[in-house]
């Protein structure tokens, strides 16, 4: 239970770390902005609590509120991290119920694709990382008078995302060689 603990403490500062530090430098013609933070709350276990998942949630989207956003400066963002991210871990048990194959997910284990196939963990991660992708940008943009140009970024940007995920995920769980 404390080494579980200990993994998750770590894993979100090494992500928060990643995303301050490096992906917040990132951007790409002004439309590919990777946020590659919301996989500690997409690989938290199925049993988290929901409350548990919001607080967790919380303070990962404030940690990355309060950090220096890349080469612009201070972030002030004004929690809009923190509001998506809530969102996502708000829709997160709703996705899962909604994606379940089997029923019931097995009680010890996390999403990925090690024990749900690629494509259930693609499915899984598009939605979610939409759904908070949706509402960072149109929150940070907050008028639909450049809707074009924002769709255009959330639409880049989650699939920039996704490929990242992705490329994470192959690292995690690298097939056996016999």
């Amino acid at each position: 239970m404390i080494a579980s603990i200990v993994k998750y403490f770590l894993f979100f500062v090494a992500l928060v770390l990643v995303q301050v530090l490096v992906l917040n430098n990132v951007q790409i013609s002004g439309y590919i902005n990777p946020y590659v933070y919301v996989l500690f709350i997409l690989l938290l276990p199925f049993e988290t609590p929901g409350w548990l998942l919001l607080v967790l949630s919380f303070i990962l989207g404030l940690s990355i509120d309060i950090f220096p956003q890349g080469l612009a400066g201070w972030g002030n963002t004004l929690g809009i991290h923190t509001a998506a991210t809530v969102l996502l871990a708000f829709a997160r048990p709703l996705v899962l119920d909604w994606i379940n194959p089997r029923g019931e997910y097995e009680s010890g284990t996390s999403p990925g694709s090690k024990d749900h196939g690629i494509g259930w963990f693609f499915l899984y991660v598009l939605i979610l990382i939409g759904i908070h992708h949706f509402a960072l940008f149109f929150l940070e943009d907050f008028s639909l008078r450049h809707f074009f140009h924002t769709f255009i970024r959330f639409v880049f940007s989650l699939f920039f995302t996704i490929l990242l995920v992705l490329i994470v995920e192959g690292f995690r769980y690298r097939p056996r060689i016999n």
